[in-house]
């Protein structure tokens, strides 16, 4: 795989990111060190992780994730300079109150998130240090409208930037980046970054699939424009693009256990919707009515679009890593694209 530029930075990184939501929670320790050594061996040198993880997240394996990933460098001599490592640190609670006293995300709240991935992480440095959500009040998570009245700001954009700039100045971080952002929030980051001589976000992390293509319709052209990278998540849907759940029958409460689906918090996400689901029978059939499988087509429309940097897979298994790699290089038809096109005009984002 070819290496691609994060925004201005001077990070390089590949078209494939692997995340490790799932390592502490549906894939236990060993088997998260067996992927991971798998997927160095297969090119990838991005890794993409949070203080929140593993998800679903609960307080019994808040951290679990960042101190898989430490032992597995503690264990491994001079792999960690050989890999890009991304984390995040959690925006205000949303239900969580394990993960910091208060519903906010103040100056100290980032700098002691920061020192703990650090610590759990075993490293000194994190590459891209993320906002996981925003601090301010957004229409995010399967929410549809803006509402002003539920705003609840306590830490202006700058104040944050200003204190990422000390954790880049301490040297505890590289980069910064956002997740789950909105146009209006990549302008201003970038905007004050730029006014004050503040670090200039590299990326931005949001979902981006055949469910989800909200992506296209605003934040495309701010993100072009402003030179900062997407990193998609979630392009198989939580597992609908993979056609596990197209069985007759299955809805969320029916789903496999052990898959995402069978998680009551996810099905509560914009994921368990019906329409999600039924939109993605709908792509999974077209997949396969040109001679692909549902994984094989949702992964190469994300692996092939302008506007993705780097798409971040999450496994459960070795099988899945290299289901999802060997995908690289495969090209959708003109024809496929236009049904593509065809179904998305029809269904829209059933999971945005």
């Amino acid at each position: 795989m070819h290496k691609v530029q994060l925004g201005k930075s001077d990070l390089q990184v590949t078209p494939i990111c692997l995340g490790t939501m799932t390592f502490g929670e549906q894939v236990n320790e060993a088997a998260a060190h067996a992927i991971l050594d798998r997927a160095v061996e297969l090119g990838i040198n991005f890794l993409d992780t949070a203080e929140m993880y593993a998800v679903p997240a609960r307080a019994a394996t808040f951290g679990a994730t960042e101190t898989i990933l430490g032992n597995w460098f503690a264990s491994r001599p001079g792999m960690r300079a050989k890999l890009v490592l991304a984390s995040k640190v959690a925006g205000p609670s949303r239900g969580m109150p394990w993960i910091r006293e208060g519903a906010g995300m103040s100056s100290a709240d980032i700098v002691a998130s920061c020192e703990a991935s650090l610590r759990r992480l075993r490293t000194d440095a994190i590459d891209l240090y993320q906002i996981h959500w925003p601090e301010r009040h957004v229409p995010a998570f399967g929410a549809l409208y803006y509402d002003p009245a539920k705003e609840t700001t306590q830490t202006p954009i700058r104040e944050q930037l200003e204190t990422l700039a000390t954790l880049v100045r301490q040297g505890k971080i590289r980069h910064v980046g956002l997740s789950n952002e909105t146009p209006y929030g990549v302008h201003e980051f970038v905007r004050l970054a730029e006014e004050h001589g503040l670090p200039r976000v590299a990326s931005i992390q949001n979902p981006y699939c055949l469910l989800n293509r909200s992506y296209e319709n605003a934040l495309d052209e701010t993100c072009d424009r402003l030179d900062v990278s997407l990193l998609a998540y979630s392009p198989l849907g939580v597992g609908l693009l993979s056609g596990k759940y197209d069985a007759s029958g299955i809805t969320g409460p029916d789903a496999p256990a052990g898959t995402r689906l069978s998680y009551e918090s996810v099905r509560k996400q914009r994921w368990g919707r019906p329409d999600a689901l039924a939109a993605a029978r709908r792509y999974n059939q077209l997949a396969r009515d040109h001679g692909l499988s549902p994984t094989q087509m949702a992964l190469a429309f994300c692996y092939g679009r302008r506007c993705v940097a780097s798409t971040i897979i999450g496994v459960t298994s070795l099988a899945q890593l290299e289901e999802d790699c060997a995908v690289w290089g495969t090209p959708l038809a003109p024809e496929l694209l236009a049904g593509i096109d065809q179904l998305r005009w029809e269904m829209r984002d059933p999971a945005v």
